[in-house]
């Protein structure tokens, strides 16, 4: 055997192996979570992460999607964010890096099969504490990475997140742990292929580029009237610039993500306080 062949063969081997231990691991994954959660709904077994069980399907749901990671063990969800559609499965994950409005559902889920999905909350002062330490730095180009992305999920990440879900069933253990791996699943997505999406999240943990700045801006008063000269002005960016930067990272311009908050806050006024459309909406900002 030549050595191309013989190289060849060793890496599809290898390749064999790293499938293997991702699928040991996804079955481990089912089964832990299937027992952390039995009924209907989700629980927080560690500080930071969640963990969601559903039988069925979900109708289209509107919310906010927080700093997060998201593995589903088990069925298929798709979300949209402005104009951009995603699905991910057992075979890729979520991440989310700065608190956007987003649609989404539950598409593949039964009572043999419950949709089981784990999420971790990723914490911006430990994003810039690793990064930092790893003298991670993105170039200024990439402040312009989507704020949200669904990929592949690789065998390092998946191992990580399965002892992670470990130590659920030894709390004894999580406080000293369940930090080290947090610590390791934030390096694997800084070292993996989305990881300049990671400098959103340390963004907001201290440092203030323009369009973190017009997020925040826009999270905090959605109700006011928005003056996207001022907004522009205030972060130092032309109008057509900010246009373009802001929507490449929330796949939105700065009125459809100002009108995204106003209708999930109306929505969440009417279903939650039984307040009528009209109030909703002038409690929202809108006058008309």
């Amino acid at each position: 055997m030549g050595e191309a062949a013989a190289l060849n063969s060793s890496n599809s081997q290898q390749a064999e192996r790293d499938e293997q231990r991702a699928q040991a691991n996804r079955d481990e994954l089912v089964e832990r979570i299937n027992r952390a959660i039995r009924e209907e709904g989700n629980v927080e077994p560690l500080p930071g992460i969640r963990l969601y069980r559903h039988s069925s399907p979900t109708e289209m749901g509107h919310g906010i999607a927080d700093p997060a990671l998201a593995v589903i063990a088990q069925g298929s969800k798709e979300l949209y964010l402005g104009e951009e559609h995603y699905r991910y499965d057992p075979y890729h994950y979520c991440l989310g890096t700065v608190e956007l409005p987003v649609t989404s559902r539950i598409i593949e889920a039964s009572k043999e099969r419950p949709y089981l999905c784990f999420r971790l909350a990723l914490d911006p002062t430990l994003v810039g504490s690793v990064m930092t330490e790893t003298g991670h730095t993105a170039p200024p180009s990439d402040a312009d990475a989507k704020a949200l992305i669904v990929t592949t999920i690789d065998a390092t990440l998946l191992d990580a997140v399965v002892r992670l879900v470990r130590l659920i069933d030894t709390p004894s253990e999580a406080p000293i742990l369940s930090p080290l791996i947090n610590r390791e699943i934030i390096y694997r997505l800084l070292m993996g292929r989305q990881g300049d999406r990671l400098r959103h999240i340390a963004i907001m943990s201290g440092f203030t580029p323009p369009i973190a700045r017009a997020i925040e801006r826009l999270r905090k008063s959605f109700d006011q009237p928005l003056r996207i000269d001022d907004v522009a002005q205030e972060v130092g960016m032309s109008v057509s610039g900010f246009h373009h930067h802001f929507k490449a990272v929330t796949a939105m311009t700065p009125l459809q993500f100002q009108k995204q908050l106003r209708l999930q806050e109306a929505r969440r006024l009417m279903l939650g306080e039984d307040i009528d459309a009209t109030s909703a909406a002038f409690s929202v900002g809108y006058s008309d």
